[in-house]
């Protein structure tokens, strides 16, 4: 078997596009690294994975669970895993598929409120559930000229942002102008004409029966402090949580998850304080970061090898980390990469913005025509307004692109009437023409989707025909994938692919370059990255005034550098157009980094946290077991256990025993004096399954015998003693008196 020190570890979030499902529990765990396999055993809380970018943090949780679910210690349906978005959610359980642990609830924390909220409103409320505002603009516009407060669509944005925080830190309009004082905001309008703003459109929503995102969990979190009964429903039902990204939990969405838990500690979380970049939604690392006080028992695993990024790349996230300031500074990691060198990253100033814009769109043309495709490139930059340049320089040298955050891959008009088209031929193909011709999967999905547009060559230009044959070619690219790794699929085959894939949002690749803000990249990588727009007044932002602020900042570009696996381009240009005033400077987060700014940071930064696992406080084991049950392996083979005899004996039926047989006779001659004078089945005071343990266990002291399975907490308190003087050879002495003495004890507690 291949281990993680000799090439067994595969990429932190590649993978091939239809791996074959593991045949075993063990199975899972290969190709994980130290630090991931302790992740993916630790299978009862409370456990706090601190994962750096690139680590491996979803490959991690989700193995986890797979193997939790493969060794038969969690039930699929007992687990709830939560992120916060559907795009990470939907990747979640198509990973857990591909592992063999489907049925596992993979949710966004509003997604997973809301079927709750649905599920139980008649039992707690009555009626049906109001309308969801899919968009709260409007609402908020309706209330603004309520008011008579009259606002243009940027501020109208604005306030709608100001509500959506009020709301999930609980600040009711009222409280709305002291909150901002006290949370250091900056809000873009009078506070008191946002709170009553805020106010009226509470009261809007009221009027007209509807509820908004935030309600949703408001709204749950009130149902489940209110009936215990609707409560405990639902611990019974998720018995084990996962929550990714734990850095952006904001604290209406952390009080939910604690009604989840109630008083357990079943509970997994994962995140990295230096990936926070949604603060001003209401995200805060302090739920991460105070996880160790909250749960002083809990384990902690922190991942730094980095698997995507090369080391050039990781030694520039790691200097734009070490000038950090603040807490989440202070809990930084230090990533070392575990890929072979590659290219500096290239630093290049402009005159003005078109001629960034332009050059940018160049060294793209000449990276695609050098092997690297153009799916694989991304173009990022700080606010979505920077796109339109980067847009018509990119169609100008003939570059297809895609813009991120426009309607998901199975939305698209196009691709829901290609599967349409694609159901409708695997059903009735043997009488459509334009099968006729087809030898296999690819060319009858390449015959349907001619009849759409699809063509061998894509169109010339930008814009929507492109857009249409991008989709399009997609899907075949994803139809040649799929018969490749499965060469007997028929096209039922692909559609039932198709729709498993839409149920996850697990999209196929369109060849384009993409464009995205950096925070919508979050989450995402490529082989190229081209980080724009790189001048004081955008990175940092103009109204990012104060340290946490800027922080912030620094932390949104520390994101947008590790999601380059190979090639880093960081760009700025000193005008806004040609002939203008050459005024701007680069962004002083790149002061020591970039040459000729400085001194440049040394490899290792002061301070910053590296890898490891750590335990809890615990208490110490003296004859207490551990209160849950953890994954048994045989201590011959190290194969997982799932059978409840093996698990006693801690290793396979079939594996060589060292059985001390006259230890075993003496235990069952003790065992059976008991019986008789408790008066209960000797299988009562131990099985012979237990029994055998400890003979071939021989255990010498209170720890090694209380962690045999089958001797519990009350029987090592009553037995203990006993069976350690047995297997050291000692004669009991007044055992029979002892013994005697017990259901006496037991008929007075009675």
């Amino acid at each position: 078997m291949r281990t993680w020190q000799h090439g067994g570890v595969t990429a932190a979030t590649d993978s091939s596009l239809f791996p074959q499902v593991p045949d075993s529990a063990d199975a899972v765990l290969e190709g994980l690294d130290p630090e991931q396999r302790e992740v993916a055993t630790a299978l009862h809380g409370p456990v706090c994975v601190l994962a750096g970018a690139g680590t491996g943090k979803t490959r991690a949780i989700t193995h986890r669970i797979a193997y939790g679910v493969r060794a038969g210690i969690l039930q699929p349906a007992s687990v709830l895993a939560v992120t916060f978005t559907a795009r990470a959610a939907g990747e979640m359980r198509g990973r857990l598929r591909q592992l063999g642990a489907g049925g596992v609830q993979a949710r966004t924390f509003h997604s997973a409120a809301l079927r709750q909220l649905q599920f139980f409103w008649p039992k707690a409320v009555g009626g049906e559930v109001p309308r969801l505002l899919e968009r709260k603009i409007q609402v908020v516009a309706d209330a603004a000229a309520r008011c008579r407060i009259r606002l243009d669509r940027n501020e109208l944005r604005d306030v709608t942002a100001e509500i959506e925080w009020s709301k999930v830190t609980q600040t009711v309009p009222a409280d709305y102008p002291a909150a901002v004082v006290k949370a250091g905001r900056e809000a873009p309008r009078d506070p008191a004409e946002i709170g009553q703003i805020y106010g009226t459109y509470e009261e809007l929503k009221r009027e007209r029966g509807s509820i908004d995102f935030e309600d949703v969990l408001l709204l749950t979190v009130g149902v489940l402090q209110d009936r215990h009964d609707i409560a405990e429903q639902v611990r019974a039902q998720y018995q084990h949580f996962v929550v990714d990204e734990y850095q952006d939990v904001s604290p209406l969405q952390q009080r939910l998850l604690e009604l989840w838990l109630g008083d357990r500690d079943h509970l997994c979380v994962v995140g990295d304080a230096s990936q926070t970049i949604y603060s001003f939604t209401g995200a805060t690392p302090d739920h991460l970061l105070n996880f160790r006080t909250r749960h002083p028992q809990a384990t902690v695993v922190k991942l730094v090898r980095d698997y995507r990024s090369t080391p050039q790349v990781v030694h520039l996230a790691n200097g734009l980390l070490s000038q950090a300031k603040g807490r989440a500074a202070e809990h930084r990691l230090e990533l070392v990469s575990q890929r072979e060198a590659g290219p500096e990253p290239v630093y290049t100033e402009y005159a003005d913005e078109p001629a960034e814009a332009e050059g940018t769109a160049r060294r793209i043309r000449d990276l695609i025509a050098s092997g690297v495709p153009a799916s694989e490139i991304a173009v990022l930059f700080r606010v979505n307004a920077q796109s339109e340049v980067y847009e018509q320089a990119l169609a100008d040298v003939g570059v297809p692109y895609q813009l991120r955050g426009a309607e998901r891959f199975f939305e698209r008009p196009e691709v829901r009437e290609a599967g349409v088209k694609l159901r409708g031929a695997a059903r009735f193909g043997g009488n459509d023409a334009l099968l006729d011709d087809a030898l296999d999967l690819p060319s009858e999905v390449r015959a349907v989707l001619s009849d759409m547009g699809w063509s061998s060559r894509p169109p010339a230009g930008s814009g929507a025909v492109r857009d249409r044959w991008e989709s399009l070619a997609a899907l075949v690219r994803l139809a040649e994938d799929f018969a490749r790794a499965r060469p007997a699929a028929t096209l039922a085959d692909l559609v039932a692919e198709l729709d498993e894939r839409a149920n996850a949002q697990h999209a196929p690749t369109v060849e384009g370059v993409t464009l995205a803000s950096l925070h919508a990249a979050k989450g995402l990588e490529w082989d190229a990255v081209f980080l724009v727009g790189l001048t004081e007044g955008m990175m940092p932002i103009t109204y990012a005034r104060t340290e946490e602020q800027i922080e912030e900042e620094r932390r949104l570009l520390y994101v947008g550098v590790t999601r380059a696996r190979l090639h880093l381009g960081l760009s700025w240009s000193l005008a806004r157009s040609p002939g203008g005033r050459a005024s701007r400077r680069a962004s002083r987060f790149l002061n020591g980094l970039r040459p000729g700014s400085g001194a440049v940071p040394g490899r290792r930064a002061p301070g910053a946290v590296s890898g490891g696992i750590e335990r809890g406080d615990g208490v110490a084991a003296v004859a207490r077991r551990p209160r849950h049950r953890s994954p048994a392996r045989c201590r011959v083979c190290n194969r997982t256990l799932t059978d409840a005899g093996e698990m006693k004996l801690m290793r396979c039926e079939d594996c060589p025993s060292e059985l001390d047989e006259a230890l075993y006779e003496r235990l069952c001659g003790w065992r059976a004096e008991q019986a008789a004078l408790l008066r209960q089945p000797a299988y009562c005071i131990f099985t012979d399954k237990t029994l055998m343990a400890i003979a071939e266990a021989v255990p010498g002291t209170e720890s090694e015998l209380a962690a045999i399975s089958g001797v519990g907490r009350r029987k090592f308190d009553r037995f203990g003693s006993d069976v350690l003087a047995i297997c050291a050879g000692e004669e009991l002495v007044g055992a029979s008196e002892e013994a005697s003495e017990g259901p006496a004890e037991n008929s007075s507690e009675k």
